[in-house]
Order: C-alpha cells, then structure tokens, then sequence
C-alpha cells in the first residue's frame, strides 16, 4: 500500500505548479493533504478512482485537510472530538478493514510561542484520540506536525532552539506521542540520515541550500513497524514550501 502526505500550501495555488502532474504520476492508494485553504465548492478535482473527503476551517483561506481514497473506508470523522479544538479543519480519520488513517494538521505555535496553550490543548486531544483509536486497531497517522523532534531534524537547531517548532513543549508533546505506543516511520528505515528536510523558507534561499526542517511525517502504531518497506521524501518536488512525504506498507503478510 502506498500512502502519500503533503502540506500543499494553497490546494488552489499549487494546482497551478504542478499538483496533478504529481498526484498522477505517484499513483497512491491514498494522498492526504494539508493547509489546503479552502472552503466548501472553492474547487473541483476530476480524479477519477478517489473518493474525496474535506475538513474545512471556519475562517476562510485557513488550514483545512482532504484525503483522496481509491479504498471505501468503513467510516469517516471529523476533527479531535473538541468542540473548541476542532473549528479549523485539522483532522479527518478514515477507519478500513485493518487500520485508520488519519491525516493532521497541527497548530503552529506561532511566533514567540503566542500561540503555544492552544496548541498544547490541541496536543493532548489529538493524542488522546489516537490513543482511542490505537485501542480498536493499528493507526497510521500523516501530516504537517509541525514540530522537528530532535537536532537531526533540522539545518540549525542551535539558533531555533526554543522556537516555534523546536521549542521543549512542542518536542516533548511529539515524545510523548511516540512513546504512547507509535513509531516514526522514516527514522524506523533511516535512524542517522541528516539532510532530509520537508519544510523550507521561501526566505534566504533555503530550499537551495537545504537549510530546511523534517515536520511532517507518517507515523504508525508501533505493531505496523515491521511492515514498514519505504517511507520516501519527494524533495525535488515544488509547488509548496513543504514537500510530499510517502510510506509504503506492506499489509499483507
């Protein structure tokens, strides 16, 4: 099974750099997406084969997630189940015969961490509704998590240290989702790979110079590892200032 993640920055903008073309040509069972920046009707997509679900925010041009399925879930919800959580279109799960999917698109904490309380609540729900579905059957999770868990996941973690994204509570909340019972599925294969970012500034040339940050992953219930065959980064590909991100499983065995 091939999944595919990607933070398209604007579904409609990238639509204009190539999304299809790459959509097409990765050929996946199912592609997630986050910050699409859509409301309801904004857009029409003919691709044939998908079922297309969305979670629209309330305010609009803001976050909002899809996933495009060629498999018929066996139910679909919305959100972390937090009335005050879930009005900017961060999570749909999708339950199949044998695991969940959900794709997340996690608050940023803002700059000077203005925004850290909601994300931290945020956090806790989200982790909780994991921890829920992890209970009934294995879960895979996809999406901008937006945060570099360890040194290794970013160009320069001395300076960004304490940073939105790189601050202590922001890293600790990915600890403990990871020791909830869940593996990061790219550092499962490559544990000392450095350079394999999936964000980079539009500032200072960073894209160019690889001075990028891994923050958006595929995550697994940790008795999914094994079937874990390849968890790609598909850095060459532009049309947003993240990259997609894929994982292949291997569930038949």
């Amino acid at each position: 099974m091939r999944l595919i993640s990607w933070n398209v920055n604007g579904l409609r903008a990238c639509m204009q750099k190539g999304f299809l073309d790459f959509f097409h040509s990765v050929d996946a069972d199912c592609f997630c997406l986050q910050e699409t920046k859509l409301q309801a009707g904004q857009i029409q997509l003919n691709i044939g084969g998908y079922q297309q679900f969305w979670n629209y925010a309330e305010k609009k041009g803001y976050s909002g997630t899809a996933i495009f399925s060629r498999i018929q879930p066996i139910c679909v919800s919305y959100g972390v189940g937090v009335d005050a959580l879930d009005t900017e279109g961060r999570v749909i799960t999708l339950e199949f015969d044998h695991f969940y999917l959900v794709t997340a698109y996690t608050p940023n904490a803002q700059a000077e961490l203005a925004r850290i309380d909601f994300r931290l609540a945020w956090e806790e729900a989200f982790l909780t509704h994991l921890k829920h579905l992890d209970t009934k059957k294995p879960v895979v999770v996809c999406g901008d998590l937006n945060v570099a868990h360890q040194d290794i996941d970013l160009k320069n973690p001395g300076p960004n240290r304490g940073c939105a994204g790189f601050s202590d509570q922001e890293r600790g909340a990915f600890s403990r989702l990871l020791d909830s019972g869940f593996t990061d599925s790219f550092r499962f294969l490559h544990p000392d790979v450095a350079g394999a970012y999936t964000w980079w500034s539009y500032r200072f040339n960073a894209r160019k110079n690889n001075a990028g940050w891994r923050i958006d992953y595929f995550l697994v219930s940790n008795r999914l590892a094994e079937k874990i065959v390849a968890t790609p980064i598909y850095a060459q590909t532009l049309g947003s200032d993240h990259c997609p991100v894929g994982l292949e499983l291997r569930l038949s065995e």
